[in-house]
């Protein structure tokens, strides 16, 4: 899937909100996204989403997900041809509500334990003051949010994936 740049704005708000102040390495200017490295858009993808399956067993519960794919979007101010960032937005729906009681004061302790560093935790600015976490990954080049929204008509974790900026190889372009 390939998000068009007017279509994007508000997902690279959120991109850039989830990344910022992150260490991910290789930039010089700080609103810009660090470097994840070389890779195809579809082996891109491929990660992200095997990087969301990880937080989900981090989550440890039953329930269902919805079943989006990994998004492609331009990263902003480099050549929309070579360079590009992946986004996996996902929701977590438990069995029963319940579940969801503790996970995420589990999830700020678990999470370092694989590599993310914990750099927002605390109730977003929405009149229910849903509980977020905001996470980066120095090794994989990913930041992430997640947000319980436990005031729902069916309570449920919003997870929002997000890669550095990629660079296609050499010959190839952004697909």
């Amino acid at each position: 899937m390939k998000i068009k740049p007017g279509a994007s704005a508000l997902l690279a708000s959120l991109v850039l909100t989830t990344l910022t102040g992150c260490s991910m390495t290789d930039t010089n200017e700080s609103d810009s996204l660090p470097s994840a490295g070389t890779s195809t858009t579809s082996q891109a993808a491929d990660q992200a989403e095997k990087i969301s399956s990880e937080l989900f067993d981090l989550i440890g519960l039953k329930g269902t997900t919805t079943k989006t794919r990994a998004g492609v979007m331009e990263c902003s101010g480099k050549d929309p041809e070579k360079y590009f960032t992946v986004f996996h937005p996902w929701t977590f729906t438990p069995a029963s509500p319940e579940q969801l009681d503790g996970v995420m004061e589990r999830l700020k302790e678990e999470m370092p334990k694989h590599g993310w560093k914990i750099v927002g935790y605390g109730p977003d600015n929405s009149k229910n003051q849903n509980l977020t976490i905001t996470a980066d990954n120095d090794a994989k080049k990913y930041g992430v949010k997640i947000a319980h929204f436990a005031k729902d008509a069916r309570p449920n974790l919003n997870v929002f994936l997000t890669s550095g900026c990629y660079q296609v190889p050499e010959g190839e372009k952004v697909d």
